[in-house]
């Protein structure tokens, strides 16, 4: 669907790091996360907003592939984009990758082959808009400006 990118800069931090000295599994999920809400930020958003408005949006599915450890102290990049969008289905795609402190920054890219760095994961969530009484909802009835912008993007 789309291919702009959005990155956002990460420094792996000592907790997040096993016994083994390599970004604990999890942590990832918590990047995807944090990637896709700096996305919407990005477009003009933000979950608050989306939330006041009576919309939610709860992870239905989550891919994660892990090519690479993290260690403590490198520099990553969250990358972020929209998979696919309907009006009751959005889906993200996401990695992570490690670069040097010149590429460390936020910002749009428009093509996979000129992000960054080395890839360490990759994957990517899917979701369903849901009013606040979990009930499917339509993201072009309830906020269209939201849902044109996705389509768009």
């Amino acid at each position: 669907m789309a291919v702009s990118w959005f990155l956002h800069p990460l420094r792996v931090r000592y907790q997040e790091t096993d016994q083994m000295g390599v970004v604990f599994h999890g942590n990832y999920v918590t990047w995807f996360e944090i990637g896709r809400t700096e996305w919407i930020r990005n477009a003009g958003y933000d979950y608050k907003t989306i939330e006041e408005r009576g919309l939610l949006l709860p992870v239905v599915d989550l891919q994660c592939r892990y090519v690479l450890p993290a260690r403590y102290d490198d520099t990553v990049l969250v990358c972020t984009r929209i998979a696919d969008c309907s009006p009751v289905r959005l889906a993200f795609e996401s990695q992570v990758r490690r670069v040097t402190e010149a590429d460390w920054h936020a910002g749009l890219h428009a093509e996979e082959d000129q992000l960054p760095g080395e890839l360490l994961v990759e994957g990517g969530t899917k979701h369903v808009w849901v009013n606040r009484q979990w009930q499917p909802a339509r993201l072009n009835k309830a906020m269209p400006e939201l849902y044109g912008l996705l389509r768009t993007t």
